[in-house]
């Protein structure tokens, strides 16, 4: 069970880290000199778990094995973290900039899911993402 769970749990606890964060980031620091930061320690650490973490001897070969997605894939989180820094510079509290965006990801991988790996738009998943979206009208009140 804890395996099943334990992903979660540092996704939430990295999330809710991260959020708390960024929102404390000093009004003086651009934003992205901060990410610059961030993801140079990301680097570090990512670096460091690969050795402990992997089954490869040989960690090069595991860089070969990399195709366009990780590269695309460091843009995108690149957005995330300037976008997140950027929603708290301009005012949003994190009370809801997270619930936000969540919930419009939400509609989006609803669609993005069907159409590109055939996942089935339920009525139960319809009724969710409405239930978000009424959500989103009373925590903006």
């Amino acid at each position: 069970m804890l395996a099943y769970w334990w992903p979660i749990i540092l996704v939430v606890t990295s999330n809710t880290l991260y959020q708390v964060c960024a929102k404390s980031l000093p009004a003086d620091v651009h934003p992205l000199a901060s990410a610059t930061v961030t993801y140079l320690i990301g680097a570090l650490v990512t670096v460091i778990l690969l050795r402990f973490l992997s089954h490869e001897q040989n960690l090069l070969r595991e860089y070969t094995r990399i195709n366009w997605t990780s590269f695309v894939l460091g843009v995108c989180v690149v957005g995330l973290e300037v976008g997140m820094l950027y929603t708290y510079r301009v005012g949003w509290p994190v009370s809801t900039a997270s619930v936000v965006q969540a919930a419009f990801l939400a509609v989006s991988l609803l669609v993005v899911s069907s159409l590109l790996f055939h996942e089935p738009i339920t009525m139960n998943k319809v009724l969710g993402v409405a239930i978000c979206l009424v959500g989103l009208y009373f925590l903006n009140k």
